[in-house]
Parts: structure tokens; C-alpha cells; sequence
């Protein structure tokens, strides 16, 4: 690793679930023609790839303090009924826009705390989708869980429904990080639960680990690394922590003067990608590793990886749709995102409306580049199309030179490879394509995204 580049490049730019980014989507949008765009692409591909399901189930019983996910902290689980009945409404409202059974090729649960949600209320929600829909044999249903109150009457609940992928929040082990994050976990309520899932039937037990957290360092970092291998989970997202207390307030909550250096959080990046390649796993882009036998791997190895909304999947389905309080679907040529506010998006359930708060709709050129970046992120390569080059050489062309110049990549006008080196910066040559930040970078806020390392 050439250290002389991680200041060069450290710089706020987004993470590339989508494209263009939701900070560059306009206000509100026309509901109406969302409704159209979305009859016309379920239409399209329901039938041939199936849709995608995200369900955002936000509660939690308590605040992690470096997340930055939409949530609602409570202890109160009488709102899980309420919550349950209005995503099944919202579930109707748009079956109402069907012309035909949705075939669904993929589920995520996430959060928030899934897990938060009794066994039973986790059964009807699903059970209550599932019932007018058809489920292919080649499908991917999982969920996210927290170690510490994930029940085997939860795993055996959405085991019954077909789902075979548990991704456990693990982020560190050290009882020290774990104290000043407020996420208290014992090593071994993780391995009970992986052992539980395993026991269950499932066939995929994932873990998220993060790099960068307050008071981390190498011989902390590697004892977690080790603890969590020992444990074989199939997959591994080791996320870079984003730092963003402007909009994520329980990040204000411990000091940032116990937050790695740049130099130190990348070689705590490096000390993972190294014990993971080590047991085994292949580092398949942007912090996630995978054992050979897991269908993620699979997908990565016969170039079919795909990217979105939720994260890295195998599933690339005509249609992303996506149900609860802050959700954002994906049809491809638009996107929609729910109200961020539980009341607001109650009301306008309670209304009857589709509770979309703000949207994009895609242009001719941003469908083009989006199509470059997820290349990129997924495959680690991509190749131009002519009608492009005149844009790509105005905008995008002389960031690629630099990042060519500093190993990170091989391009000309016809393609881009990306090398070794740049593995570690997918971000950052991703951004050479992100039209929208690269035309507003003048007058952008740095205070928008986290740092790429």
C-alpha cells in the first residue's frame, strides 16, 4: 500500500448503492407517474426476473452510537403490531398496481433491529406477502440480526417461509469498542447464534464487521478478526465506519480523538483483507469477502454480482420495490423514496397514499453511467460505448489519468480495468463517473458524505 495516497484520495465521495446518489434526487416527485413507471417495468420483467422486496423494520431497544441507519429507539414493543398492519397496507397499495402475481426472487428484512419483531409478528408479515405471490425455487430471502436477541422461534419463523441468509451485526468484539459504541455483545452470544442459525438450516450465517471505530487498533482488530473466522461465517462485509455526526447525533456521543488516523484505520482494512485471504475468503469489492461455496461468490466469479439498495446481491431483478418508513425502490429507470418521518409515513398510509416523500427520475445519460459504475463495483471493469466518449473525455477522462498514473487502474477509450492498488479505492474511481458530483463539486458541501477510507 502506497500510504502517500490515502490523503490524496481520502475525500468525502458516496458509496454507490445507487446513481445518481440520493443527495442529487429532486424533492417531491409525480406519485402518478411513478405508479406508471413502476406498472410498466413490473410488467416488463415480473415474469422473466422477478421483483426484489426491502422491508425496513426500524425499531431498536437501543442506540448504537456510530450508526447511521434510519431507526427509532424504543422499548415498547406494542409498536410492532401498528407497524406491521401499515407496511401490509402499503404491500396492498401497491399489489392493487399489478396486473399479475409478483414473483419474488429476493427478500431483505433490515433495519434498525429486525430482530426487534416477535417470531409471530415476523411470520404474518411475510406469510401475509407471500400468499398471493409465487416464489421460484432459485430464490434469496435473509435478514439482518442482532446476536444478542435473535431467537431460534425467529430463525425457525422466516426458515418456514424459505429464508436461508441470516446477516448478524457483529462490528467488533473488543469489550472496550463495544462499551463506547453502546452495542454490549459477548463473543459468545455471536457464536450461539451463528451455531443456532446453522442448526436451523441455514445455509448462509454473514457478519458485518466495521474498521475505524473509536478506540480500535491493529492487535484489537486482528483478535476480532480471529474470533470471527473461527466462527466460518460464509460471508463478510468489513465496512470502512462512516463518520458523519451531522446527520448521524449519536456519533457526537464519544470523542473523536479515539478515532483510528487515516494511515491506521487503512492498515486495520488491510490486516482484514489479509486474514481473510488467508482463510480462505476472496475480497469481491468494496469490503466484502466471501467463501468460495457462497452463491455471492458464485455470482462474483461468473461476473452476474449486482448492486443496490441493499448492498451486494446475486439477485438482478426488473424491479426493487421498497416497503416501510424511509425505504427506496428501484425500477430501474426511477427511484422513490418513503417518508423518512414514522408519522409521516402512518398518515399517509392511514390516507390510503403511497407514502413517497422524494424521487429521480433517470435520464438517458445518468442510466449510461450508472451502468459504468456498477461495472466498476461489481466487476472491477467496464467498457465505454462511443456515443459516450465525448462526455467521458470532457468529465471523467482526466480524473481516470490521475488514478491511472497512481496504479490504481488501466483505461483508453475503449475500456477500464481496475488494478490491485485500486481495489482499495473502488470508491473513488467510481466517482470519476459520477457526473452529478463531479458538475456540482464547486459549491458541494463536504458534509454530505463520509470519507472513502
Amino acid at each position: 500500500m502506497n500510504f502517500r495516497l490515502l490523503n490524496k484520495y481520502n475525500i468525502p465521495v458516496p458509496r454507490y448503492t445507487s446513481y445518481p446518489t440520493v443527495p442529487y434526487w429532486s424533492g417531491q416527485i409525480d406519485v402518478n407517474n411513478w405508479k406508471d413507471i413502476l406498472k410498466e417495468q413490473f410488467h416488463k420483467g415480473n415474469k422473466s426476473k422477478g421483483i426484489s422486496l426491502y422491508i425496513h423494520l426500524p425499531f431498536c431497544e437501543s442506540l448504537c452510537t456510530y450508526c447511521g441507519c434510519n431507526k427509532k429507539i424504543t422499548t415498547n414493543h406494542s409498536v410492532e403490531e401498528t407497524y406491521i398492519a401499515a407496511v401490509l397496507k402499503e404491500w396492498r397499495l401497491y399489489m392493487q398496481l399489478m396486473d399479475e402475481q409478483p414473483v419474488i426472487r429476493e427478500i431483505h428484512l433490515g433495519g434498525g433491529t429486525p430482530t426487534f419483531f416477535s417470531s409471530d409478528n415476523l411470520y404474518k408479515l411475510i406469510a401475509t406477502i407471500l400468499k398471493d405471490s409465487i416464489v421460484p425455487p432459485e430464490h434469496d430471502f435473509s435478514f439482518e440480526g442482532h446476536p444478542n436477541n435473535t431467537s431460534a422461534g425467529q430463525l425457525i419463523a422466516l426458515y418456514n417461509l424459505g429464508f436461508r441468509r441470516v446477516s448478524y451485526g457483529v462490528q467488533d468484539h473488543n469489550p472496550e469498542v463495544q462499551r463506547v459504541i453502546n452495542r454490549i455483545q459477548p463473543f459468545e452470544e455471536v457464536k450461539r447464534a451463528t451455531e443456532m442459525a446453522r442448526h436451523i438450516g441455514f445455509t448462509s450465517v454473514n457478519f458485518d464487521l466495521i474498521y475505524g471505530l473509536p478506540l480500535q487498533n491493529k492487535e484489537r482488530m486482528r483478535k476480532t478478526l480471529m474470533q470471527s473466522i473461527s466462527l466460518q461465517p460464509d460471508r463478510v462485509a468489513f465496512y470502512s465506519y462512516a463518520h458523519v455526526p451531522w446527520t448521524s447525533k449519536g456519533q457526537r456521543l464519544f470523542d473523536e480523538h479515539d478515532l483510528p488516523t487515516t494511515e491506521e484505520k487503512m492498515k486495520l482494512y488491510l490486516l482484514g483483507k489479509q486474514m481473510f485471504a488467508e482463510a480462505g475468503y476472496t475480497d469481491i469489492g468494496m469490503d466484502h469477502f466471501a467463501l468460495p461455496h457462497d452463491d455471492l461468490h458464485k455470482a462474483w466469479a461468473q461476473d452476474k454480482l449486482h448492486r443496490n439498495f441493499m448492498g451486494y446481491t446475486t439477485q438482478n431483478t426488473s424491479l426493487l420495490l421498497g416497503l416501510g418508513m424511509s425505504s427506496i425502490s428501484d425500477t430501474g429507470n426511477a427511484f422513490a423514496q418513503n417518508s423518512k418521518a414514522l408519522h409521516d409515513y402512518y398518515s399517509s398510509i392511514d390516507n390510503g397514499a403511497i407514502p413517497i416523500e422524494k424521487g429521480y427520475f433517470l435520464t438517458k445519460e445518468d442510466i449510461a453511467f450508472k451502468k459504468y459504475i456498477l461495472d466498476i463495483s461489481c466487476n472491477g471493469k467496464t467498457t465505454f460505448s462511443p456515443e459516450d466518449l465525448p462526455i467521458l473525455a470532457e468529465y471523467t477522462f482526466p480524473m481516470l489519468q490521475n488514478l491511472e498514473n497512481d496504479g490504481m487502474l488501466l483505461f483508453d477509450n475503449n475500456m477500464l480495468a481496475v488494478t490491485e492498488q485500486g481495489r482499495n479505492f473502488i470508491r473513488i474511481i467510481c466517482s470519476a463517473f459520477d457526473l452529478h458530483l463531479l458538475r456540482s463539486q464547486s459549491g458541494m458541501s463536504n458534509e454530505i458524505f463520509s470519507k472513502a477510507i
